[in-house]
């Protein structure tokens, strides 16, 4: 069985990655504006990116807290320039692109949600980027002295589907080619 699609464009519309890409995205975007603007956003501060203390904890190695990344992950490239912003955003809006074109081409549904995961989340942290200056992130997980990144739902599903894919790569077909 061979893994691209040669039939028409439209004809053959990768609907698991299209279902969930929105989801994701929704969901990731909901997330963010009930933290930002409801949960954590200080009394009398309007504008984003914004600082706030508060800690919310859930479990005693998880809790809400309030981080701006104005770089990519783990606040690699973090200068919040107008350049590097830009740069990201064009970086970002080409990752998304391939993987839409990549999604597009793929007959099998688990690596059509592969891609809709990525894409859901890719495009919810650039929403972000273009509408707060900063991607939002307010998941934190923690043991003891040990702090893992804080993150947002667009990563989880960005993570999701990347697992997905290396599964798809290295367990499902770990021999596949096309022809």
């Amino acid at each position: 069985m061979t893994a691209v699609r040669n039939s028409s464009f439209f004809a053959t519309a990768p609907v698991v990655g299209l279902v969930i890409a929105p989801i994701a995205l929704i969901a990731d975007q909901v997330s963010k504006y009930v933290m930002v603007d409801l949960v954590m956003r200080p009394d009398g501060i309007t504008g984003t990116p914004y600082f706030t203390g508060k800690v919310i904890d859930i479990l005693p190695i998880f809790q809400l807290r309030m981080a701006w990344n104005t770089g990519i992950s783990f606040s690699l490239f973090d200068s919040g320039t107008t350049l590097t912003i830009t740069a990201l955003l064009l970086v970002q809006s080409l990752i998304m692109a391939t993987v839409i074109w990549y999604m597009w081409h793929m007959d099998r549904r688990w690596m059509q949600a592969a891609c809709g995961f990525i894409i859901g989340g890719g495009f919810g942290n650039i929403v972000d980027r273009v509408t707060m200056g900063a991607v939002a992130d307010f998941l934190h997980f923690y043991w003891g002295d040990w702090h893992f990144p804080t993150f947002n739902l667009a990563d989880t599903f960005i993570t999701i589907g990347v697992i997905m894919w290396l599964l798809d790569a290295f367990v499902v077909h770990p021999h596949h080619t096309d022809q």
